[in-house]
């Protein structure tokens, strides 16, 4: 089969070795997979996979499944599936242990399919199970028309959950609240905690949801309420940052961080499990719809990376693998 490989600077589609399912365990022939900016930090040797995950790029992906190890009930050969990997999905096939497969949404082709895996399970790991958020509290979303934000902005829209957020530009923030955002704040005219203050009538959000990291720690903890909960997903802003301890404990605060790729397969197929059960009902009625800004061929994965990296996109970039 082919995959991308990186070779020195450039993303290359040549032959690798071809994996096969274990116990447990699902090979899809892919359709589809969409590029996540973990990939390109993966690209530059900061993000490696996780011990024992497949080299090669790729953290979701969309196709059919060709073949099932022993004990998979869950999917058979033949089903169109999406799934969420540790690495793998820049290939002809993947293998993925079963539970972090779904099949995919009636009414949705590969290509809308492979945009849902990584940025809704981030989603909703973070909004929903690590930071608990409750129906009617307040949510803000940074980088609020990445992958991961246009997700958010509909969960919280779909839950009852008012929504802020910050993008790159007036432009971003208007199409934040076609998805369903509240409001918003260009992040290059300042900061933004007077902005989310005076949208929450003083009291600030009672969730945020962060891959900024240490450049926005100190508005993040003045733009919570009582009791909030801040949840690090990314650090594009920096690691470090002066912690103000008197503030987290006058105002109850909780500073969550949190990964997926690395998490254990169980914890993972328990997040699928909720993605099928509380939101792709909602997919499938159009309450909740795939954000897809480009579609290329995988042979110009070069291109795609640089649409992500020029951070001029609002929602996936999916790359496509002929059959």
């Amino acid at each position: 089969m082919k995959g991308i490989v990186v070779e020195g600077n450039r993303l290359a589609w040549q032959e690798v070795p071809t994996p096969s399912p274990g116990v447990g365990e699902v090979s899809i022939a892919v359709a589809a997979t969409a590029v996540n900016r973990a990939d390109l930090v993966q690209r530059q040797g900061g993000y490696p996979p996780p011990p024992g995950a497949s080299p090669i790029m790729g953290l979701e992906c969309a196709g059919t499944v060709i073949a099932v190890g022993e004990g998979v009930t869950r999917v058979a050969p033949g089903d169109r599936v999406c799934a969420l990997l540790a690495g793998g999905g820049y290939a002809e096939r993947v293998v993925v242990p079963a539970g972090q497969v779904l099949h995919v949404p009636r009414g949705l082709d590969f290509v809308q399919a492979a945009s849902l895996p990584e940025v809704f399970a981030t989603a909703w790991l973070n909004l929903f199970m690590e930071a608990g958020l409750e129906r009617g509290e307040r949510v803000v979303l940074h980088a609020g028309a990445s992958g991961v934000g246009t997700a958010g902005i509909q969960l919280c829209k779909a839950f009852h959950n008012p929504v802020f957020v910050t993008a790159g530009s007036a432009d971003k923030i208007a199409r934040c609240v076609t998805l369903g955002a509240d409001t918003g704040v260009d992040r290059h005219a300042g900061g933004f905690q007077q902005q989310v203050l005076a949208w929450s009538d003083g009291a600030g959000a009672d969730v945020i949801l962060d891959p900024v990291g240490g450049a926005y720690l100190k508005e993040n903890l003045a733009s919570l309420n009582l009791g909030g909960r801040l949840v690090l997903i990314g650090l594009m802003g920096g690691a470090q940052a002066e912690l103000n301890l008197g503030l987290m404990m006058m105002k109850r605060l909780r500073i969550i961080g949190s990964t997926l790729r690395a998490r254990p397969v169980s914890e993972k197929a328990a997040v699928m499990d909720a993605l099928r059960e509380r939101v792709w009902p909602l997919i499938e009625t159009g309450a909740i719809v795939p954000v897809v800004e480009a579609v290329l061929p995988i042979e110009r994965a070069e291109d795609a990376h640089a649409l992500i990296a020029g951070n001029a996109t609002v929602g996936k970039v999916v790359m496509t693998v002929a059959s």
